[in-house]
């Protein structure tokens, strides 16, 4: 009877993982409990973690002056990952990614919009309120023309600032 043949009818074979493989997956879960380290506590809580993990996590944030400690500690920590199924923790971390990169375009489509309005002025103004009816015209207008001349002036950009502060204020975070 052949490997392959097994009495039972199945297919017992078993699957053979590369040297290096081990320790690309390995390297991949140290990566991940590094992610974890990383965290914020309110971040963290939302992650599930067991018991173990979480008391090696919180003991890597008081490692984190003690380089070669923590170095060591990873590692530890990628050997605790080794031992879980990390899917849950993967989905996890992938949904505060995708938080952040939504705010981070939202944020950077505001910064596009205050200078437009400051480069544009009345132009900028009426292709912003085309959108977004619920906006002041009047102090739109106003804020890009104090930023106009404070830029040309080279003075402290404070309408700049402002007018960005207007708009993150009133757009909230529409990501539109």
């Amino acid at each position: 009877m052949s490997q392959h043949d097994a009495p039972n009818g199945h297919d017992d074979e078993i699957e053979w993982v590369s040297k290096s493989e081990m320790k690309r997956e390995s390297r991949a879960l140290q990566k991940l409990g590094e992610s974890l380290v990383k965290l914020q506590p309110h971040e963290l809580a939302k992650v599930p973690l067991d018991e173990d993990l979480l008391e090696a996590i919180e003991l890597a944030h008081k490692l984190h002056n003690k380089r070669e400690g923590l170095r060591r500690h990873m590692s530890y920590i990628g050997k605790l990952m080794r031992t879980r199924d990390v899917t849950d923790i993967q989905k996890a971390l992938a949904g505060f990614e995708h938080k952040s990169a939504v705010a981070n375009a939202h944020f950077h489509k505001l910064e596009l919009w205050r200078d437009r309005l400051i480069k544009e002025g009345d132009k900028g103004v009426n292709a912003l309120l085309a959108e977004h009816r619920n906006l002041d015209r009047q102090k739109l207008r106003q804020l890009a023309r104090q930023g106009r001349k404070e830029l040309a002036a080279g003075l402290p950009p404070q309408a700049y600032r402002e007018l960005f502060q207007y708009l993150k204020q009133t757009l909230g975070s529409d990501p539109s």
